[in-house]
């Protein structure tokens, strides 16, 4: 069952964070187009509110929350109703596949994942933006999302751990950049994104069917 009760209770809230802490935001949304493919038909999985599939030219998404699709589709988002383990698409559809703090909430990684995999051309991509457990802030987020409004029900991931699912989904040619290493609170301007992972909160994750 997709974990959207906290999100369709509390859309608004969930959208206002971006802009309360934009350069947290600003920051993902760089290290995410370092790896986003320059060309090609897009769609994100657990869209919500639409924050990153927009900027980021992503015109389709899947959303299990009423609430925070009418907010995406605000954004001229085709946002549909459907899960990551049961996507409403057919075989070999989109050129990449984008989750971005979602992984944290499925119910099984290893369905998304071969279902992204289906729904993937030859040669496509999926990227995974996520806040890595085994980072400083995702030690920190893990130890607090008992207080946490969004991640209360999450299941915080290691990248090695994404990495095995995705593995084992039959994805390869993997890339990794990373950006915030410092606490969120003390985010004041736009952080750099580096290739690799193990320094930075949010890493982002790319493989290739």
């Amino acid at each position: 069952m997709a974990k959207t009760s906290a999100f369709e209770k509390h859309a608004s809230d969930y959208d206002q964070w971006f802009e309360d802490h934009r350069h947290v935001y600003q920051s993902e949304l760089e290290a995410l187009k370092k790896l986003l493919p320059e060309s090609g038909k897009g769609m994100e999985v657990g869209v919500g509110t639409g924050r990153f599939a927009a900027p980021l030219g992503i015109k389709t998404g899947v959303e299990p929350s009423q609430a925070m699709r009418e907010i995406a589709r605000n954004k001229n988002i085709d946002a549909m109703d459907g899960t990551a383990e049961a996507l409403p698409f057919p075989d070999e559809h989109f050129d990449y596949v984008l989750f971005v703090t979602t992984v944290c909430f499925l119910d099984s990684l290893e369905q998304a994942f071969k279902e992204a995999f289906r729904v993937l051309k030859s040669n496509g991509a999926v990227m995974i933006g996520m806040i890595d457990r085994d980072s400083q802030l995702g030690q920190e987020y893990d130890a607090r999302k008992k207080e946490s409004r969004f991640y209360k029900e999450a299941v915080f991931r290691s990248v090695d751990e994404v990495v095995s699912g995705l593995e084992n989904s039959g994805f390869g040619g993997f890339q990794f950049v990373e950006t915030l290493r410092y606490p969120t609170a003390e985010i004041m301007k736009k952080e750099p994104v580096q290739e690799g992972y193990g320094e930075g909160a949010f890493v982002v994750v790319k493989a290739v069917k």
